[in-house]
């Protein structure tokens, strides 16, 4: 029988702008090709009964591991439905999914192909098949944008000034990446105790904000990042075009808020690391950053020339921390408590033991525990 599914759209081009606005129990609507894991843990934690994707989610290009996320947590993905539902579907109008068809009640009907488990699997197995010729163009764009971006490695780069002190001081690097919170999570004893400058990249600022902190410096492209967290205090570094431009800033001069521009080429958390390194920092530990082929291509970025540049300058003080999650997970074992008990149950013992009244409570109780046992 065809599954039935009725509830709110809410669509968006962006599907990292739409995961702000959804509610439980949505039909979110997106228009995402190669739809990244990011993104899609995104609707999957907005609770969303259904995603329905006007491009393909998983197509010959690499096995991306978006549609995948969805599926295992029982999201019921339509896909590649066509763009007209862009424009046949409102904001907040209800619709229903009906097997493979998506329903504006008496005005449109559009039709795609529903994904599930088995369908994903199969399909980036056989995308795996191409995976040698997309590295050989990855690999070529990468080496002819490093040959243009090589001011990056050669201190070439004019860094923006920072009341921040990094000097001295651990920098920790937060970047919207994969398990980027779960990491987070598994960082806190660094973070009390090493007390690190904390840099957010975009949405890597509103992660540090969920978990209780406040970043010292937002740096980015400003397109992903809420309000809130803008007017946190943290100082604002807007990266811009080598030319200057700065679409970002525009957002933050509406806002009332000050900024400066980094002018470089690369990627937002590229110059992040560039920032800390030029401004003495002792270590960078990075978290959620992208440094494999399958992240870039998830960021729609067909090479790495920058982030290859930069890691090979900053690489002697670089600490990668993504997945450090799944490195040691502290469980609590019962023999800890057990010992943990019976050590305070003595230090109890011998302190009670000092009172009369005590003893005499501790006699009873012995006395009743023998009667007890029958002994």
């Amino acid at each position: 029988m065809a599954a039935s599914i009725r509830g709110t759209a809410r669509l968006d081009r962006k599907t990292k702008h739409l995961v702000k606005r959804l509610q439980p129990g949505d039909i979110a609507i997106i228009n995402h090709k190669d739809l990244d894991e990011v993104c899609a843990q995104a609707l999957v934690d907005a609770k969303v009964k259904a995603v329905v994707n006007a491009d393909c989610s998983l197509s010959d290009n690499y096995p991306n591991l978006g549609p995948m996320t969805l599926v295992k947590a029982g999201v019921y993905l339509l896909d590649n439905v066509g763009m007209e539902v862009m424009e046949k579907v409102r904001e907040e109008e209800t619709v229903e999914i009906n097997g493979d068809c998506i329903f504006v009640p008496g005005s449109w009907t559009g039709c795609g192909e529903v994904l599930n488990a088995e369908k994903v699997e199969q399909r980036m197995e056989d995308t795996k098949k191409n995976m040698g010729i997309v590295l050989e163009k990855f690999v070529q764009n990468t080496i002819e944008y490093a040959q243009q971006e090589q001011g990056l490695l050669l201190g070439d780069i004019a860094v923006p000034d920072t009341k921040t002190v990094f000097e001295g001081r651990h920098t920790l690097i937060v970047v919207r990446g994969q398990d980027y919170k779960d990491d987070l999570a598994a960082l806190r004893m660094y973070i009390q105790e090493m007390k690190p400058v904390l840099v957010g990249v975009d949405g890597g600022a509103d992660a540090l904000r969920e978990f209780g902190y406040r970043p010292d410096i937002i740096i980015g492209d400003m397109d992903s990042i809420s309000d809130e967290t803008l007017n946190c205090g943290a100082e604002i570094i807007v990266h811009a075009y080598p030319d200057g431009r700065a679409p970002g800033l525009k957002r933050i001069l509406e806002l009332g808020l000050q900024a400066v521009t980094f002018p470089a080429p690369g990627t937002s958390e590229d110059i992040a690391m560039l920032l800390a390194y030029h401004k003495g920092t002792e270590i960078i530990v990075a978290l959620g950053t992208h440094s494999n082929m399958i992240d870039f291509l998830e960021k729609g970025r067909k090479g790495m020339s920058s982030t290859f540049l930069v890691r090979l300058k900053v690489g002697s003080i670089l600490v990668d921390a993504k997945g450090v999650n799944k490195l040691y997970r502290s469980k609590v074992k019962f023999r800890y408590l057990a010992e943990l008990v019976a050590a305070a149950s003595i230090t109890f013992a011998i302190v009670a033991y000092q009172f009369p009244v005590t003893r005499q409570l501790l006699r009873i109780v012995w006395l009743k525990l023998k009667v007890a046992m029958g002994i």
